[in-house]
């Protein structure tokens, strides 16, 4: 090796661990993500994103071809920027990919993109954020990278035969996907329903197991849901009781109630709900009633884990749950979350409570 060739190398292996230091960063360019950024900059706050992906809103993108939001365009804006369109309808995931790409670019939201942060740690100096070769600190840290992160599938999963298709609720798209035969679907919440009709109606026989996590009453869900969302947003808070019992309900991976759809609905559709699904025998799912299912495909709702394993911090609880005070993190002054299940409400984690949080969170930054 040369001496100029010596040198260059020299040179760019500091640069790989050079450090930008940043008032604020703020790890995940979801909804979360880019309002709490926006309204750091509304107070002159130095912020930059950090985002895994190559493109804002692809998560979105990935979910089921036929996905629209429970809630009305009215409400689902993020603050400075209203959803366009009828005020009434409920978005698809692909417009709602687009809003968010919209929102950065007319926000003037600083993006890096492609940056999968690999760790967060704490030194005398504030925190480090480690995502590949580059490292920046910053006096505070938002993490929205939000609740849904891993899978969560059984450990008897793996002794299902091979000849049965398993598919993550995460990984379907449309009916295409599914071979000829009849389908489980296991988890019956919100996923689980919405699916499980979707496959009936391509003509499968469908098979529901999972507990019944009760729906919401009619009463509440008149002007699109509006009462609703209310009631999400300022009385079923981690300040009351039922507020409480839901978040406890949450925490130990309990589906919330059925928006939409009703018992009759899936009995119209002939859908079968069926006992929970306890293992396998001979290869095929074995129920709690002693019965077993000859299905062709299994189709996982059974929801998401929470991965914050790259945060190097003392801040979580045995279920790995942060830690938090709406938001804040007492144990790593500086830290903050924004995007949890039932942080202040049970809009919390959703697109109609997700800008009060930030807007709280980037209070406290700007006032700090």
């Amino acid at each position: 090796m040369s001496m100029s060739t010596a040198i260059r190398s020299i040179t760019y292996a500091t640069a790989a661990r050079e450090r930008r230091r940043f008032r604020v960063v703020v790890i995940g360019a979801g909804q979360a993500g880019l309002a709490v950024a926006r309204q750091l900059l509304v107070a002159n706050v130095d912020v930059i994103v950090l985002e895994r992906e190559a493109r804002i809103g692809e998560p979105w993108r990935r979910r089921w071809d036929t996905l629209r939001v429970f809630t009305p365009a009215e409400c689902v804006g993020l603050p400075g920027l209203s959803f366009p369109g009828d005020k009434d309808a409920f978005p698809t995931k692909d417009e709602m990919a687009t809003y968010l790409e919209r929102y950065a670019r007319e926000m003037h939201i600083p993006v890096r993109f492609n940056m999968k942060v690999d760790s967060l740690e704490r030194t005398a100096r504030g925190y480090v954020v480690a995502a590949g070769d580059e490292q920046l600190e910053a006096d505070h840290v938002v993490v929205t990278t939000g609740p849904y992160q891993r899978p969560r599938t059984p450990p008897w999963a793996r002794d299902l035969d091979r000849s049965i298709v398993q598919i993550q609720s995460s990984d379907y798209r449309n009916p295409a996907q599914l071979p000829d035969g009849d389908i489980l679907v296991v988890g019956a919440g919100n996923t689980g329903a919405e699916l499980a009709l979707e496959a009936a109606g391509a003509g499968h026989k469908v098979f529901l197991s999972g507990r019944d996590v009760g729906h919401i009453p009619r009463v509440l869900w008149v002007s699109n849901g509006r009462l609703f969302w209310f009631l999400a947003t300022h009385v079923f808070t981690t300040g009351s009781p039922i507020g409480r019992r839901i978040g406890t309900s949450i925490r130990i991976g309990h589906s919330g109630p059925i928006v939409r759809i009703r018992k009759e609905d899936l009995a119209r559709a002939d859908i079968a709900r069926v006992a929970r699904v306890t293992g396998t025998r001979n290869g095929r799912p074995h129920l709690e009633d002693g019965r077993a299912l000859d299905v062709k495909t299994v189709l996982w709702c059974t929801g998401f884990t929470m991965d914050f394993s790259w945060i190097h911090l003392p801040i979580f609880t045995p279920d790995g749950y942060p830690m938090h005070e709406r938001g804040r993190v007492p144990a790593a002054p500086g830290l903050y979350f924004v995007g949890l299940p039932l942080q202040r409400s049970l809009s919390s984690s959703t697109l109609v409570g997700v800008g009060r949080d930030a807007t709280l969170v980037a209070d406290w930054i700007s006032q700090s």
